[in-house]
């Protein structure tokens, strides 16, 4: 089942290291470490195989692939040896990267944007292509009255002014092409009551928000604990300190405020109230593609006695991200294949702000997702 993967932000660097690894992986020369979807509880024959993804994407910025590629070698996210190895793989992508689509109005960016997945699934006779937005986190969206309805967006959309945000066009226009959408950021991607409408008409999957690597997935674990053990969590507060693009893309305080929001939202509703604290994200230009969190956890436990917990995380966000791109992109494919349509909330396990109800309790969502991944089948 041969199955497009279409990257919005395919230069950066997530993208990158998923392109590389994919191509790795099919090569023998890498390990699939990090992929939730090569565990023997979740491998699946409904599943596209990891060697018949092809990929594509689009980018404001024209940066080679493999330029882009020596420069996570130099700074240690990827094995440079690999990088050397995998050059022709990179010149066949690097093809099919596009710069992103800028029309006069927005339903001429969305239908050019819709033109391109159309042509890519065409020539490379695809079953499906999966979109899956990598792009920098955006400012919660300004509400506009046709966030509502279908045919009133598809109006508002041939008029002037930014009706949908860039996420949210993405989605729009994946759905006219009758492709999957995935949102790896906290934007607001299709998360309107239009999109969810062009989505079900589409008969195409969705899912997001806000890739789960770092703090966050350290909180899904620790919270249930607290709540289980009927402890009562004081206050949580943490500090995350990241370089890279992402990092200087969240020194802005509107794009800031929405991605904290996104990681601090795990806690009131694991807990079933808010603890005092505060998420900080700090942009540490030295730190490149890494990232560092500390976070203190102040509880009491029997008879009011007080406790504490503190841990730190260091991570590598491009190679914690990468792997579950990949099991995104196949098990969106798989779903769409199965007929489903409309959001996934079987996704949560990979997602901070994950959409629907399913909890934040990390193994309770792993559960969730191996009984999805098997009915597939």
């Amino acid at each position: 089942m041969r199955t497009g993967v279409w990257l919005v932000g395919g230069r950066g660097s997530v993208a990158v290291t998923t392109i590389v690894g994919a191509a790795g992986l099919r090569a023998g020369l890498a390990e699939p470490t990090g992929c939730v979807t090569e565990l023997p509880q979740l491998r699946s024959s409904a599943l596209p195989a990891l060697a018949d993804l092809v990929f594509g994407g689009h980018d404001q910025v024209s940066t080679p692939l493999l330029k882009r590629a020596d420069e996570l070698a130099e700074a240690g996210v990827l094995p440079a040896r690999l990088v050397a190895a995998l050059q022709p793989d990179l010149a066949a992508v690097e093809s099919e990267l596009r710069p992103a689509p800028r029309g006069h109005t927005q339903a001429a960016t969305a239908a050019q944007t819709a033109a391109d997945l159309a042509d890519f699934r065409d020539r490379h006779g695809l079953a499906r292509v999966i979109v899956v937005n990598l792009s920098s986190t955006e400012a919660a969206a300004v509400p506009h009255p046709a966030h509502t309805d279908a045919d009133a967006l598809a109006a508002a959309l041939d008029g002037e002014g930014e009706v949908l945000p860039p996420s949210s066009l993405y989605a729009y226009a994946a759905f006219a092409a009758g492709c999957p959408y995935v949102d790896f950021t906290p934007s607001t991607g299709a998360r309107l009551p239009a999109l969810h409408e062009l989505a079900l008409r589409a008969g195409v999957p969705y899912g997001g928000h806000d890739g789960k690597t770092g703090e966050t997935l350290v909180k899904s674990v620790l919270a249930p604990m607290f709540a289980q053990r009927n402890l009562a969590v004081r206050s949580w507060s943490g500090t995350n300190l990241l370089g890279g693009g992402d990092g200087a893309n969240l020194a802005r305080p509107d794009a800031n405020a929405a991605k904290a929001a996104s990681k601090q939202r795990v806690l009131a509703e694991t807990l079933g109230y808010q603890p005092e604290g505060h998420t900080r994200i700090e942009y540490v230009a030295d730190l490149g593609d890494f990232k560092a969190a500390w976070d203190l956890v102040t509880f009491r436990g029997f008879l009011g006695t007080p406790m504490r917990l503190e841990f730190t995380w260091h991570g590598c966000d491009s190679a914690l991200a990468a792997p579950l791109v990949l099991d995104l992109a196949r098990i969106t494919a798989a779903a769409h294949a199965a007929g489903r349509s409309g959001p996934l909330p079987e996704l949560a396990f990979f997602f901070k702000d994950p959409i629907g109800t399913v909890g934040h309790d990390l193994s309770g969502q792993f559960e969730v997702l191996r009984a999805f991944v098997a009915g597939l089948a």
